[in-house]
């Protein structure tokens, strides 16, 4: 085992966050150095931290996703870096959306309970592309008749939307909290028209 100082250390990991094409998690790049130099958690998280603030006044910044930590563009530049691709981002239906919304909220949830909530059925086109996206899995199948299947994000999902864990979801508003305010006179108007189309 060779020893290492922090200010080798810190550029080290740094490359290595840079050169990897997936989140590193604090097990991954101890498993890594494993064979050359032994890294305790505590030191490692100190270096991750280091980096952090290094990184805080730049266009990019290291950040701690579900599956680990990972350097990227800093949102306010997306619109622009965007314009590097050809390819546009693939758009996704609200079908599609309200689905992956109702099993990140609700999960682990059936197909039926999904098709109750939305009043709709749901394709199997929407299910395949959130499977194929890595986005949900089937986690079991509930004990009912048929046993359908549960669904339930997966960490690709959590990576995706930059999310550490579920907890780090947006509250969902109450329909009350919804901003819709009609006026007396005009729901009277609405109430009228409404009763002279009948």
């Amino acid at each position: 085992m060779q020893k290492i100082t922090d200010e080798e250390l810190k550029p080290l990991i740094e490359a290595m966050l840079f050169v990897s094409q997936i989140p590193l998690s604090v097990k991954n790049i101890q498993e890594t150095m494993a064979e050359q130099v032994k890294l305790s958690k505590k030191r490692l998280l100190a270096i991750l931290q280091q980096l952090q603030k290094d990184y805080d006044a730049r266009g990019v910044s290291l950040v701690e996703v579900a599956s680990g930590h990972r350097f990227q563009a800093k949102d306010q530049y997306s619109d622009f870096i965007a314009l590097l691709f050809k390819e546009k981002a693939p758009r996704y239906s609200r079908a599609l959306l309200e689905t992956l919304s109702l099993i990140a909220y609700r999960q682990p949830i059936t197909r039926g309970e999904i098709e109750d909530i939305r009043g709709v059925a749901v394709s199997s086109y929407i299910i395949r592309t959130l499977q194929e996206r890595d986005w949900i899995h089937v986690v079991g199948h509930k004990e009912v008749p048929g046993k359908p299947a549960l669904f339930a994000t997966t960490t690709d999902f959590l990576d995706y939307f930059s999310l550490k864990s579920l907890s780090q979801l947006p509250d969902l508003m109450r329909v009350t909290e919804l901003d819709i305010n009609i006026d007396p006179v005009d729901a009277a108007s609405l109430a009228e028209k409404a009763t002279q189309t009948e």
